[in-house]
C-alpha cells in the first residue's frame, strides 16, 4: 500500500472570521434586556445575552470598545478570545467588563456550535444528562398567597420550590419585621408540602449576620434546604460568622463576576451551591472553571437564570455538561417568561416523574433564534433598581 493510500482525507472548513459585533439593548417584558449578536463573513451569527440589569448602557460601552480587537478574529478561538478581552486593559475585571465579556463569549460558542454543526453542549465535553431539573419561584410580590403560590407549583410538578419575604414595597424594607412572618410561611410551607420537597429561599441579600441566624433560629433543623444570598457576599469571613450559627445550606454567586470572586467561597467551604450567573461570570468559558473547581469541593452548580432566552438556553447547555449540578432557576413561572420572545424555542419546562424539566436540544449552537424585528420595535429605556429605605431613612439593598 503506497503512503498516498495511507494518508487520511482532508476535510475544508472555512475559518469563520468575526466581520460584525452588534450590542442591542431592548425594553420588553418590563425590563431592559441587552443582546449581542457577531456575524461572520461566511454568514454564521451568534447571540449572546449580558445580565448587568439596569447598567446596560455601561455594557454596551464595554461592548464597543472590545469591538475592534473581535473584528477580523477566528470566532472558535473562544479561550484565547477570552483571555484577550479580559487583558486589554490594565485595570481587569469589574461586573461591567465581564458582564460584556460574558454576552460576547455566548454568542461566540453559538457561532463555533453552528459551524460545527454540533450542540455547544458538545463544545463543553458533552452532555452528561438528558434532561436539565429546575426549581421554580413563588412571586416576590405577593407574599399573601405565597402559600397556596407554593402548593400550586407542587401540584404542577416542580419539587424544588423557592419562595421569598414580602418583597411587595418598592420605597421601605425593615428586615427584622420581616423575618417571624416569613420564618413561618417556611414553616408552613414544610407542613403542606412536606419531607421530600426542596424549599429553599432568596433574601435578596437584605439581611446582617445577626437578623440572618435570627432567621434561621426560628425554624426548626431541616426546614430549609436552602438559604439564597442571605446577606452581602463582599466579606467571606461573614458568611463564615453565619455558617457557625446555623447549618442551613448556603446558596450564592449570583453577583460574582470571575472565578476569582468564587474562589474563597469554594475553598474555605463556605456555602454549598453555586448561583453562577452564565451572563455576568463571563460566560461559558469562566463558568465551566468555575464548576470543575466546586466539582473539587463538592459544590453544587444551580445557575441563576432571571434573564431571556438566550441565557436559558446557555444554561441548560451548561447545565447538562457539568456533573455537580442540582437544579436550573426558571424565570417567572407565576407571571409567565421574561424577555423577548424566540423564533423557534426547544427551551419550554416539560414535566417528568421526579419534578419539571428542560430537555436538552442537540440542534447546532444554542439551538434558539431571535426575530430582529421584536427588538427594533422596543427600543431602549431608562430603568433605575427601586432605592429602598428603611422606615428610619437609612439606605437598605434591593
Amino acid at each position: 500500500m503506497t503512503a498516498t493510500a495511507l494518508a487520511a482525507p482532508t476535510l475544508a472548513r472555512a475559518v469563520p472570521i468575526i466581520s460584525a459585533v452588534t450590542p442591542i439593548a431592548a425594553w420588553i417584558g418590563g425590563r431592559n434586556q441587552l443582546l449581542v449578536k457577531i456575524e461572520t463573513e461566511d454568514g454564521l451569527y451568534g447571540w449572546g445575552e449580558s445580565g448587568l440589569s439596569g447598567r446596560e448602557q455601561a455594557v454596551i460601552g464595554a461592548i464597543e470598545h472590545f469591538a475592534p480587537l473581535l473584528i477580523g478574529t477566528d470566532a472558535t478561538q473562544t479561550g484565547a478570545i477570552w483571555q484577550r478581552l479580559y487583558r486589554s486593559q490594565y485595570f481587569e475585571g469589574g461586573r461591567v467588563l465581564t458582564a460584556a465579556i460574558s454576552a460576547i463569549d455566548i454568542a461566540l460558542h453559538d457561532i463555533k456550535g453552528k459551524a460545527l454543526g454540533v450542540p455547544v453542549h458538545a463544545l463543553l465535553g458533552g452532555k452528561q444528562r438528558d434532561v436539565v431539573g429546575t426549581f421554580a419561584s413563588c412571586p416576590s410580590t405577593d407574599f399573601a398567597r405565597a402559600r397556596a403560590h407554593a402548593r400550586d407549583l407542587y401540584d404542577r410538578g416542580w419539587r424544588c420550590i423557592r419562595v421569598f419575604p414580602d418583597f411587595s414595597d418598592m420605597e421601605t424594607f425593615d428586615p427584622r419585621a420581616h423575618i417571624a412572618q416569613t420564618a413561618k410561611l417556611c414553616r408552613e410551607v414544610r407542613a403542606d408540602l412536606g419531607e421530600e420537597v426542596v424549599l429553599g429561599i432568596d433574601w435578596h441579600h437584605r439581611l446582617s449576620v445577626a437578623e440572618a441566624a435570627s432567621f434561621c433560629q426560628k425554624m426548626p433543623s431541616g426546614t430549609l434546604d436552602f438559604i439564597e444570598e442571605p446577606i452581602r457576599d463582599e466579606t467571606p469571613e461573614a458568611y463564615e460568622a453565619l455558617r457557625r450559627l446555623t447549618d442551613v445550606p448556603f446558596a450564592v454567586g449570583e453577583e460574582f463576576a470571575s472565578k476569582w470572586q468564587f474562589l474563597p467561597f469554594i475553598e474555605r467551604d463556605i456555602h454549598q451551591f453555586n448561583r453562577i450567573d452564565l451572563c455576568n461570570v463571563g460566560g461559558l468559558t469562566e463558568a465551566m472553571k468555575v464548576a470543575a473547581m466546586s466539582e473539587a469541593h463538592y459544590v453544587d452548580m444551580m445557575p441563576h437564570n432571571p434573564l431571556g432566552p438566550i441565557c436559558t438556553a446557555a444554561s441548560v447547555h451548561f447545565s447538562a455538561a457539568v456533573p455537580n449540578f442540582a437544579w436550573l432557576e426558571v424565570q417567572a413561572i407565576a407571571d409567565g417568561p421574561y424577555g423577548v420572545k424566540a423564533v423557534n424555542d426547544p427551551f419550554v419546562v416539560k414535566p417528568a416523574l421526579d419534578g419539571t424539566v428542560y430537555p436538552v436540544p442537540d440542534g447546532p449552537g444554542l439551538g434558539i433564534e431571535i426575530d430582529d424585528s421584536i427588538l427594533a420595535a422596543c427600543p431602549f429605556r431608562p430603568w433605575q433598581a427601586p432605592l429602598l429605605t428603611r422606615p428610619d431613612g437609612s439606605v437598605t439593598n434591593w
